[in-house]
C-alpha cells in the first residue's frame, strides 16, 4: 500500500521532514519512491518556507491510490491540495497519563454507587458519591504499604526454615 507520510532528516533537536511517497512497509526514514516537498516545523506557520510542495506530483500520486497519513493530510489540507481532514476527539489528551487510569476506575465506581443509593432509604441523607470515594481511598492502604505489610509475614514465614537447616547442620557436625 502507498502511503504519503513524513521522512525525518536533520540534526538531533532540529528536525526537518521530507514529504514522500513510500510503500507503508518499507522503514520511516528509509526507502521511498519519490520526493514530493518539505516540512520544517522549527519556523512559524506564517512562513512560507515552513512548507514546500510538488501539488501536481501528490495529486499524481493521490491519484494513483496513495494515502496520507493524518500530519500529511493536515499539511496538505491547510495548503487546499486535498479536503481539511476532520480533528480527532480526545478529551484524555489534558489528562496525565498517570491520571487517565484513576479516572477510568473512578467512572466503573460511579454506577455502583448510584446503585447502592438507589437501594438505600430516601429519608437517609447520603453524601455525594465523590467525597465517599475520596474517604474510601484514603482508607484504602497504598500499593507500598500493603507490600511493606507482606513483608514481615513472608521473613516470618521463612524463619522456621532457616531455623530447622541451622538445626540439621548442627546435629551434622555433631555427629562428625
Amino acid at each position: 500500500m502507498l502511503k504519503l507520510r513524513l521522512s525525518m532528516g536533520g540534526t538531533k533537536k532540529r528536525p526537518v521532514y521530507k514529504i514522500v511517497v513510500a510503500d507503508s512497509r518499507f522503514a520511516r526514514d528509509g526507502r521511498f519512491i519519490e520526493k514530493l516537498g518539505f516540512f520544517n516545523p522549527l519556523l512559524p506557520k506564517e512562513k512560507k518556507e515552513r512548507v514546500g510542495l510538488e501539488s501536481d506530483r501528490i495529486k499524481y500520486w493521490l491519484s494513483q491510490g496513495a494515502r496520507p497519513t493524518i500530519r500529511v493530510a493536515r499539511i496538505l489540507g491547510e495548503n487546499q491540495l486535498i479536503p481539511m481532514p476532520a480533528s480527532g476527539n480526545n478529551p484524555q489528551k489534558a489528562i496525565p497519563k498517570k491520571d487517565r487510569k484513576k479516572d477510568d476506575a473512578d467512572k466503573s465506581k460511579e454506577p455502583k454507587a448510584e446503585e447502592k443509593k438507589a437501594e438505600a432509604p430516601e429519608a437517609k441523607e447520603t453524601k455525594p458519591a465523590k467525597v465517599e470515594e475520596k474517604k474510601a481511598e484514603a482508607t484504602k492502604p497504598s500499593k507500598e504499604e500493603e507490600k511493606k505489610a507482606e513483608a514481615p509475614e513472608a521473613k516470618e514465614a521463612k524463619t522456621p526454615k532457616v531455623e530447622e537447616k541451622k538445626a540439621e547442620t548442627k546435629q551434622g557436625k555433631e555427629k562428625k
